[in-house]
């Protein structure tokens, strides 16, 4: 059974850091695109960041130069290093990942996506 399951979420101020963990286990996710989502109370799912197997990230235009998404394929792990935080960063952050690589479609979007983790949430006060 494949499985994503979140860490490392919490309450911080704004200006300070968190790092979010993503471990997979089942399958290994060498060879696909794995992302962060994240959704707001009221708000739907947005894209934060994604990374390619190949090294190539994606990032929202909010986060670029604050989020840093990496992977250790050795612990099937997929991290969001996220610094200077604000308090629009706070959500619930969810992982993603593809089942295969299709070669189609936007690792921007949820639908992209075939498995997803349980969410960890992140709150930034002011």
């Amino acid at each position: 059974q494949v499985q994503l399951v979140e860490s490392g979420g919490g309450l911080v101020q704004a200006g300070e850091s968190l790092r979010l963990s993503c471990a997979a286990s089942g399958r290994t996710f060498t060879s696909v695109f794995m992302g962060w989502f994240r959704q707001a109370p009221g708000k739907e799912r947005e894209f934060v960041a994604a990374n390619a197997w190949n090294g190539i990230t994606y990032y929202t235009n909010s986060v670029k130069g604050r989020f840093t998404i990496s992977r250790d394929n050795a612990k099937n792990t997929v991290y969001l290093q996220m610094n200077s935080l604000k308090p629009e960063d706070t959500a619930v952050y969810y992982c993603a990942a593809e089942s295969v690589r299709r070669g189609i479609g936007l690792p921007t979007t949820p639908s992209f996506y075939d498995y997803w983790g349980q969410g960890t949430q992140v709150t930034v006060s002011s």
